[in-house]
């Protein structure tokens, strides 16, 4: 149940950051744009530290507040339900 739970924190972790970074990347070259949408329902559904790392490394969505609000929340909750899961022993190595 471990590697199932923290592999799959590891990839929403892991597309919300590569999402982040393409939609920065399309916004410098004036291309189709990933929708804001998009990358908060990844952030939500367990990708919001790799959002919130891309956000302040690429600069980016860091002047709209419901991401600066979003990301941080997002990823204390991911945070304090691993703990909880871990000492509840719900998840184990």
């Amino acid at each position: 149940m471990f590697y199932l739970y923290f592999g799959y924190l590891a990839v929403m972790n892991a597309l919300e950051f590569i999402l982040m970074l393409a939609d920065k990347n399309f916004a410098r070259k004036r291309k189709w744009r990933i929708s804001e949408k998009t990358l908060l329902l990844v952030a939500i559904f367990g990708g919001a530290l790799g959002g919130f790392i891309a956000m302040y490394l690429a600069r980016h969505k860091t002047k709209h507040w419901y991401f600066v609000l979003i990301m941080p929340m997002f990823t204390a909750v991911y945070l304090i339900l691993s703990y909880i899961l871990l000492q509840q022993g719900l998840i184990s190595f």
